[in-house]
């Protein structure tokens, strides 16, 4: 019996609609809301891993090509950040009209597959290329993640759940880190490439059996109809006409200036300036920026839950404060030359670098229709990899060149405390954000 003869034999005796009907009660069970939350953020951590891992092998992949800094910058930042950011809106395009689970299954198993070929190139050129292929499988995953996410967990829930799911993030640098450094050390970058690449094709797998997709706007208050996915122009007047959007989107976009500039280049300063060991660095840095960070990235997410049952306006609030306090503590660890009070001082920045991913993640959901998610999501994290990922990392080699002459191997400590001063700048968006967020939460929902 062919498939289509014993599908119209299923449907004429009802069983299509009543599995269809189960499986949308499942994906509104709280327990299987929580369990498909785990296994995004395994994908979520699985993508920075990847990513991320360039950041402990930066120094050991200069040495063995003889690169220098600007052109390692354009390796861990451009070349990945291009393809990714500009790739991940017409797929967000697609993932509002199609099936999301599938399109993130594919993602993953590209760019899983394109780290483990990064362990295979035999220069620059071919490095290059495999991170753009990276890069080009990462775009499937975080706007469709989004999306389901914000199909899953209803508003009051929304900043924990996104909280959550950002810990992929800190995650991923943990695992970089802590693992990386040690596999480096032991076994080369190339090897590590290859270690690193292969968990991920084993997640695509588990993302295809056991996560089932939700239905479109089924967590909100709202409950006619959703609406046909809208034109990709449609949704970026709708977000560009939204206050507080546009100051979110671009108070996460300099958060990321920062904070990708600050991930990719801290091994490389604690290996020239503090003469750590590439063990050493991963220890410290999967500490910090891996447990220190991944506490404050879900307390964000939490305490902004908490606050905002009482007004909406601390989704932003909270991201001000955060990102604005930490900029003296910042300047302070870079200015310290002895490593022990450095690193005490780095506690406060760990702690508060994460802190705009959650409530960000949150507010761009809330501040658009359910049809437009995942293309609003494409939209705030292109602007963010672009400027973020892509200048970012680019930004801080450039500098620490031109300061070479001037500071020597101290070059990169200085290009890298100019830099934090950008956080300034981010934390005034979000308080203006705060101004304009309930009136776009309430246009949203109108």
């Amino acid at each position: 019996m062919s498939l289509r003869t014993r599908a119209g034999r299923l449907s004429s005796a009802g069983m299509v609609p009543k599995i269809i009907g189960d499986s949308q009660r499942l994906t509104e069970h709280p327990s299987y809301r929580w369990y498909a939350l785990g296994v995004l953020v395994l994908v979520f951590t699985s993508s920075h891993v990847d990513r991320q891992i360039m950041g402990i092998l930066l120094e050991p992949i200069k040495n063995d090509l003889g690169a220098s800094d600007t052109q390692m910058g354009f390796l861990i930042g451009l070349t990945f950040a291009l393809f990714y950011a500009t790739l991940g809106m017409p797929i967000a395009m697609i993932a509002d009209r199609s099936n999301r689970r599938n399109i993130i299954t594919a993602a993953i198993t590209i760019w899983s597959g394109m780290t483990v070929l990064c362990g295979y190139a035999q220069n620059f050129v071919q490095l290059a290329l495999a991170r753009i292929g990276v890069g080009v499988g990462e775009a499937g995953s975080s706007p469709p993640s989004h999306s389901m996410i914000s199909d899953m967990f209803p508003l009051g829930q929304r900043g924990t759940a996104m909280g959550i799911y950002a810990l992929g993030v800190n995650m991923g640098l943990l695992i970089a880190y802590l693992a990386g450094g040690w596999m480096s050390e032991h076994w080369g970058w190339r090897a590590t490439f290859i270690a690193v690449g292969l968990p991920g094709l084993a997640i695509a797998l588990l993302v295809r059996l056991t996560v089932m997709e939700p239905l479109r706007g089924g967590s909100d208050e709202r409950k006619e109809a959703i609406a046909k996915a809208p034109p990709f122009m449609e949704v970026a007047r709708f977000m560009w006409r939204t206050p507080a959007t546009r100051h979110v989107v671009f108070g996460s976009s300099l958060a990321g200036f920062v904070g990708y500039g600050m991930v990719l280049w801290l091994p490389a300063f604690f290996v020239r300036s503090h003469g750590l060991t590439q063990t050493e660095v991963g220890m410290t840095l999967a500490l910090m920026t891996g447990l220190v960070g991944g506490i404050g990235t879900f307390v964000a997410g939490k305490v902004a839950d908490m606050l905002a049952k009482r007004d909406e306006r601390w989704f932003a609030w909270i991201v001000a404060a955060g990102m604005g306090g930490l900029v003296p503590f910042l300047v302070l660890f870079f200015l310290s030359q002895d490593f022990a009070p450095a690193l005490l001082v780095y506690l406060i920045p760990a702690f508060f670098g994460g802190f705009y991913m959650a409530p960000t993640f949150a507010m761009i959901q809330s501040l658009v229709r359910p049809e437009m998610r995942s293309v609003a999501a494409s939209i705030c994290l292109f602007m963010l990899n672009i400027i973020g990922l892509g200048f970012g990392p680019q930004g801080v080699g450039i500098v620490s060149d031109l300061l070479s002459a001037d500071f020597g191997n101290e070059s990169l400590r200085y290009s890298l405390m100019i830099f934090s001063l950008v956080n300034v700048w981010c934390a005034l968006h979000y308080y203006l954000a705060a101004k304009y967020l309930r009136e776009g939460i309430a246009r949203a929902s109108a």
